[in-house]
This record gives structure tokens, sequence and C-alpha cells, in this order.
């Protein structure tokens, strides 16, 4: 008689922690990112030897040396194309990608946009400081206009990259918005990142201490944060302040969102926009918002989900195979071939 078998031990946090030292610059937002992502793999029921975390160059990708998973750190923005090697080579890994906004809209731009468009089933998480950290401080895509830095003296002409908007642009299927600073909302985003069949895409605001400290300050601090942080709720009235009492709505006559207050005018809060994330057209003007007119917007912005690219290569090589053995010289001599004289 066989012996039963023995359950399988539950991981905890401290199973997910590497044995290297973690060094970012003291008050970096990194670390509650990265304490948010040991803390959450444990509920997701996951498996350290089935998890990788790829990425790029910049502070934010010296991530997968802290994680005790399997983890690849590869050159400047091209982190999505190793992971979409990686997750067609083996679809059943669970596949995250790490990037910074320098690294994944600069030089990385072209290999996002396209993981994102072809929905390899990879969860992306952009850390977004508005600046290039680990080369001290350089203007970022996503830097505002008049930003001084060592690459800008006089300031910084160029309009920023909105992540979200981009994300959306480039066709991604989950597109969901967080902040170092919101640990717990941080976990529950992952959550329904890891849940989603596809490329899954996260803004993650966060401070630089160093080269970009306070960048995000009139979103996060305590004393303002509930007039400009608004987070979604799918089906539910699109609400914020302190208590509830802003919301958004279609202004009349329009397809713009605009800021009322419930018991002005005769607003009450049938008049608010309840979030559909299914509603690609709502979750544009979102991310679109900017302050100080509107909130900033967090939480899930879109989820429409759709088959995964890896399954439709899967899928495609299985149907070759069905063939029969190939014949390569055939293969290479068939098409458009001419003999030059």
């Amino acid at each position: 008689m066989s012996p039963p078998d023995t359950p399988a031990k539950a991981l905890t946090r401290k199973d997910f922690v590497s044995d290297q030292e973690v060094r970012w610059c003291p008050g970096c937002g990194d670390y509650a990112i990265l304490a948010a992502m040991q803390k959450t793999l444990p509920e997701l029921g996951v498996k350290r030897e089935t998890t990788v975390f790829v990425s790029g160059i910049g502070c934010s990708s010296r991530f997968p040396y802290y994680m005790n998973t399997y983890g690849f750190h590869t050159i400047h923005g091209r982190a999505p194309a190793v992971a979409t090697g990686i997750k067609l080579a083996n679809p059943e890994l669970d596949v995250w990608v790490v990037t910074g906004d320098g690294d994944g809209l600069s030089i990385g731009g072209n290999h996002l946009f396209h993981a994102l468009r072809r929905n390899v089933g990879l969860k992306i998480l952009m850390f977004n400081n508005r600046i290039y950290g680990l080369t001290k401080g350089q203007y970022s895509p996503t830097s505002l206009v008049g930003q001084r830095t060592p690459s800008t003296p006089h300031g910084s002409v160029d309009l920023p990259v909105l992540p979200a908007a981009f994300a959306l642009g480039a066709g991604a299927h989950f597109v969901a918005r967080s902040v170092d600073t919101s640990v717990k909302e941080l976990g529950e985003v992952f959550h329904q990142a890891h849940e989603h069949r596809g490329a899954a895409f996260v803004e993650i605001l966060q401070n630089c201490p160093v080269f970009n400290d306070g960048a995000f300050d009139h979103i996060t601090e305590k004393a303002v944060a509930p007039e400009a942080q608004l987070w979604l709720e799918h089906g539910r009235p699109m609400l914020f302040g302190k208590d509830k009492q802003h919301g958004l709505r279609v202004k009349p006559g329009t397809l713009e969102l605009e800021v009322v207050t419930l018991g002005e005018h005769g607003i009450s809060e049938r008049d608010v926009l309840a979030h559909d994330h299914h509603n690609k057209a709502l979750a544009f003007l979102l991310a679109n918002l900017e302050p100080p007119r509107f909130p900033t917007v967090f939480g899930l912005l879109y989820n429409e989900p759709a088959q995964p690219y890896e399954q439709a290569v899967l899928a495609q090589t299985l149907q070759a195979a069905t063939n029969g053995p190939g014949d390569l010289n055939a293969l290479l001599r068939q098409g458009h071939t001419w003999t030059v004289a």
C-alpha cells in the first residue's frame, strides 16, 4: 500500500526573499513595490520554480536579484523581447517583466508596444518615477515639460508620455495603475494582473528620492490624497474625496468627463458615472485625466480578455506538425526564386 501523498508546504513571503542585499537608495519607492510582490506571490499559490522575473536596465531592473525565483537581468529596453521568448518556449511559466519609464518607453518602447499588441501572456510592471535614476537624473519620456535635469538644463520641452494611455493605444487588453505608497491596493492589482490571461500592463507611480523627490507629492501626501486620488471599482460610481463628495460624469452635450460635487446643482450619486472596465473608450478618458483639474485615477482601467499570443503560436505549430515531416531543401527553394545569367 502506497503512503498518502504529503501535502505541499504552503509558501510564505520569506520563501520569495532572495539572499541578496537589497541595494536601492534610502526612501526609494522600489522597496514598497518589492515587499508587495513578495507578499502577493504566496497568496497567489504560485511555485518558485515556475515563476520568472525579467528586467532591462535601471534601478527597477535590479528586481530579479531580490526575488527567490528564476530571473533574467537583460539589456536596456529588451526585457519584453526576452520575456516573449521565455513565454513561447514554456507557456506554463508565470513571466513578470519589470521595467522603468526610461527603460520601457525610450529605447524599449518598440519592444513594449509589440508585446502589448500581440497580447503575449506577460505581467508587465512599469515603475514610473519620471526620471532616469540609475544613470544619474536625466529626463525620461514621462518627465514633465519644464523639468530641469543634467540633459535638460533649461527645462524639458518634450510632451510627456502617459504610460497607461500608451498601453491602451498599443492594444493592451489589461491596463491598471497603482502607486508605491498604497501597498494594499498594489497587491490587489498584482492579483488582478496575474489572473488575466494575456498581456497585463501595470503602471506604478514611484518616488525617486535622489533625482526627482516629491514628483507625486501632490497626489500621495496624506493631506491631499483623498481629493487627488480616485480608486476604481467595476460597476461602482467613480467617487472621490474625503467624504466621497466628488465624482466624475460625462459633461452634458459632450464626450468629455467633468468633476461634480454631490449636492450642488441637484447633483446626486445617480448622476455619477459608474466604472466599466470593459469599456475601452472610457479607459482612454480615464488614462488621460491629469491634475489639477482632475484626480489621478488608480486601479483597473481596462480588462477585456482575448486569446494570448503564445496560445495562437502553439496552435499553429501543432497544426503544422500534422502535415508530416518537412523538406528543408524544398522549403528554401519554394516561392520567389530566380536565376541570374
